[in-house]
């Protein structure tokens, strides 16, 4: 699938460019992976969905809170672009390029 494989996503949050790691894989509908922020463990993502060239999933972080951030995106070759859920915070746009 499109999706498969590692990716650097980029996040333009309220507190400034987060960067982090995303590795994923789908079968039919259902993507896995795991995320990781900096040189973090990556942890396991969480409700993935894969609906042709669109993408969902979510990923719980712990810094600088805990909350669950809600990825919706559209994958385009080597490009991967979106926007972010990022609780009370609003949503963001979220940019990645295969690694």
């Amino acid at each position: 699938m499109a999706i498969d494989g590692t990716w650097k996503l980029t996040v333009n949050t309220p507190m400034g460019a987060q960067e982090s790691t995303l590795v994923l894989k789908s079968s039919g509908a259902t993507l896995t992976g795991t995320q990781s922020a900096g040189h973090g463990e990556g942890r396991p993502i969480d409700q993935g969905a894969v609906d042709g060239n669109n993408v969902s999933w979510q990923a719980s972080i712990t810094k600088p809170m805990p909350m669950v951030l809600e990825f919706s995106g559209i994958v385009e070759g080597d490009s991967l672009s979106g926007s972010v859920k990022l609780g009370m915070f609003g949503s963001a746009k979220f940019t990645g390029v295969r690694a």
